[in-house]
């Protein structure tokens, strides 16, 4: 019997296929490395797709949002739907989530957030953690082993959620969540101590309803501890463990409410003097459903204690090395001199008729301005509000699984 090939899909700042190509190695399989931008005709005979982990597109706007637009993305979705297997460990989960190919194969349906325990951000985590299937042995493509595995993970945004809460009911009554954070023993647990990035139910992976396509946060490709995952994966190939029923597929509800932010006390806006690499790639993102739409990207900090010299005196907040900050009491708005600490007038046009707030949830950057809020700005122009305001384009600027997004007049 030939070997079943399996796609290692690379993008820009994908850092991790040698361990993907030898965890599938290790399992009887063929892996062929294969960058974003190659030619698909190459694809023609694999049997499946390795979506591989690190920081696509630097993780610019969110992790995974930017690849999950690319047009290879696009056609692993159409394999997917032929039956392929689809896999994709860390960043490649992100994508997967950003696409919504998991979790129902059809829409932005949940996130994968920032790490965060509570109103806390818990950073990036980089630690050993223990997964146990959740699932029927033979309900997806990788789940046909059982007890505890022992493998890192190494993310900054790995914690599942999403505001349509009905949706963790249907994830579980089609029996998708296919892997879950547990201790040695295989007992899952939302306890810190197991599940360390807050990810809801103690979500390590889930699976689309045909059981193709999976998105896993952790790193089995990284530990021989790993080997019965991808062997499963193999046996799914070669047919020895067959589909279960697909389930209920639903068409459920996702727009997006954008409101106006109530006016506030006094508001803090940050903006690069070098180039900002993210606001060009959020920028090149937005002009596929907007064409000619210009984005000027700012940090957002609306304190309702702290008066605004302490927190442009924080160096983890504003550095003037390479930021410039602006200051705006109602409708007047100041250029902050960071040699005299004083606020200036200014003429710079910095407020557009259209801008975009994005706060994520929690707004884990509160308590650095002593409560408020903060969030990511995007200054539109050459464009009108009712251009920006569809589905696709707001998707760009926030999930709306892990944000919330505002207008500021």
């Amino acid at each position: 019997m030939n070997k079943k090939k399996i796609a290692v899909i690379s993008f820009p700042g994908t850092n991790n296929e040698i361990e993907s190509i030898r965890a599938i190695e290790r399992a009887g399989m063929d892996p062929m490395f294969f960058k974003w931008n190659d030619d698909t005709a190459k694809l023609a005979d694999v049997d499946g797709y390795f979506i591989a982990g690190g920081f696509s597109y630097e993780d610019r706007g969110r992790a995974g949002m930017v690849a999950a637009r690319d047009p290879l993305i696009e056609f692993i979705g159409k394999e997917a739907e032929a039956g392929k297997v689809i896999i994709g460990h860390c960043n490649g989960a992100q994508i997967l989530i950003e696409s919504g190919l998991i979790p129902l194969g059809n829409q932005l349906s949940m996130s994968l957030a920032r790490n965060a325990l509570g109103e806390e951000s818990t950073g990036f985590l980089n630690e050993w953690i223990w997964i146990t299937p959740a699932c029927k042995n033979d309900r997806c493509a990788v789940s046909n082993w059982s007890g505890a595995m022992q493998m890192p993970i190494a993310h900054g945004e790995g914690r599942f959620t999403t505001k349509d809460k009905d949706l963790f009911d249907e994830l579980k009554k089609n029996d998708q969540i296919a892997f879950k954070y547990c201790d040695k023993d295989g007992i899952a647990s939302e306890d810190s101590s197991i599940t360390p990035n807050g990810s809801e139910f103690a979500i390590a992976g889930i699976c689309n309803p045909a059981g193709n396509v999976i998105a896993l946060m952790p790193h089995p490709e990284r530990t021989v501890e790993g080997d019965p995952y991808f062997v499963s994966m193999k046996e799914w190939l070669e047919g020895n463990t067959s589909s279960v029923n697909a389930g209920t597929q639903s068409e459920r509800s996702n727009e997006i409410i954008v409101n106006t932010l109530p006016e506030t006390r006094v508001e803090i806006f940050i903006e690069n003097i070098i180039t900002n690499n993210e606001e060009r790639t959020v920028e090149q993102a937005a002009k596929k459903t907007v064409p000619s739409i210009s984005i000027n990207q700012l940090k957002y900090f609306a304190p309702s204690n702290k008066d605004p010299v302490e927190v442009l005196q924080t160096i983890s907040l504003f550095n003037s090395n390479k930021e410039k900050a602006y200051i705006r009491r109602g409708k007047d708005v100041f250029r902050w001199n960071a040699d005299t600490k004083q606020e200036e007038p200014t003429n710079h046009e910095l407020i557009t008729p259209v801008m975009i707030l994005r706060v994520d949830q929690p707004d884990t950057g509160a308590s650095a301005i002593g409560g408020g809020q903060t969030g990511i700005c995007y200054a539109c122009s050459n464009v009108s509000m009712d251009q920006i305001m569809n589905q696709k384009t707001l998707e760009i600027f926030g999930n709306p699984h892990a944000s919330t997004l505002w207008t500021l007049n």
